[in-house]
């Protein structure tokens, strides 16, 4: 087995020989399982757990055998439900960065054909239709081989995950998390709040506590570190669980709408309908047709 050296920084950076191809695993528990975001595209591959995931603004259950692909800058993080035992291997993930592509496609014309869907990934990208021992074997081959090896390895994922229509877009809103590693811990307070207390009452100043800033300031800083203003966030996190219970149960819509802690229905669809474009009513109907661009597997 080959393995490269590998250099985290607090930044969640990865410094690894300079390779186009960069790969990152860890287990449960780990300390890099946190609300991050970093400058490249990171593909993630869950071997084993199952929790909560959170993409930009988008919440839902998770599994093993789960794929999605984050872009730049767009945080994300896995929280395992509280009676997970210790795993070893629970994430693989693959990195890399716009760059490598758009300068390549320069020289290599054909690597144009993933452009579309490094665009996509700014909202991040949940794949559905390629089989779990296929990629099990892929991440282990990026995994144990380095240089022209681990790329050849990677390409063919890559042009699969580009000719497929069997995914859908994540987070309503491409957060940009461009704070300093103090501020982001912050921002992770917070945010942590947000996605533990979204079914109960959140205001404004409960959050600015947590972080000891005063109503104002924390206003301010919150719209700055992640593009939103701190009710939107909430909504967003709200209308997007929202969206996993209308597909995943069949709650009552008003049931649903309490549940995820919004105090009265028409404020509900309202909000919904921003976000979505359509009523949940509507949202839940298409749901059960069809989810954007996912043939049934």
């Amino acid at each position: 087995m080959m393995q490269t050296t590998k250099r985290i920084t607090p930044e969640y950076e990865i410094s690894e020989n300079n390779e186009t191809i960069r790969y990152l695993e860890h287990g449960y528990p780990s300390d890099l399982i946190r609300w991050h975001a970093h400058d490249d595209y990171e593909l993630h591959y869950i071997v084993a757990t199952k929790g909560k995931v959170f993409v930009g603004d988008y919440i839902s259950s998770y599994s093993s055998g789960q794929l999605i692909l984050t872009g730049p800058r767009l945080p994300h993080n896995w929280i395992c439900q509280n009676d997970q035992e210790s795993v070893k291997l629970r994430d693989m993930a693959i990195r890399f960065d716009h760059e490598t592509f758009s300068n390549g496609m320069k020289i290599i014309p054909e690597l144009a054909e993933v452009l579309p869907m490094l665009a996509r990934a700014k909202s991040g990208i949940e794949f559905f239709d390629l089989e779990q021992a296929y990629l099990k074997e892929t991440f282990e081959k990026v995994r144990d081989t380095s240089g022209l090896s681990r790329l050849i390895s990677v390409l063919p994922l890559l042009q699969k995950l580009a000719q497929s229509r069997s995914y859908r877009l994540l987070s309503t809103v491409q957060i940009d998390l461009k704070s300093s590693d103090t501020l982001q811990r912050k921002i992770n307070t917070v945010v942590d709040y947000v996605t533990q207390n979204y079914g109960q009452d959140i205001t404004l100043s409960s959050a600015a506590n947590l972080i000891s800033m005063s109503d104002s300031h924390f206003s301010r800083f919150f719209k700055k570190a992640t593009g939103n203003r701190f009710i939107e966030f909430v909504n967003r996190v709200r209308i997007s669980r929202a969206c996993s219970l209308l597909t995943e149960t069949d709650q009552q819509i008003s049931a649903i709408c309490f549940q995820v802690g919004f105090n009265n229905v028409a404020n509900f669809n309202r909000r919904f309908h921003e976000l979505k474009g359509v009523t949940p009513r509507d949202f839940r109907s298409q749901s059960n047709v069809h989810i954007e661009g996912l043939i049934s597997h």
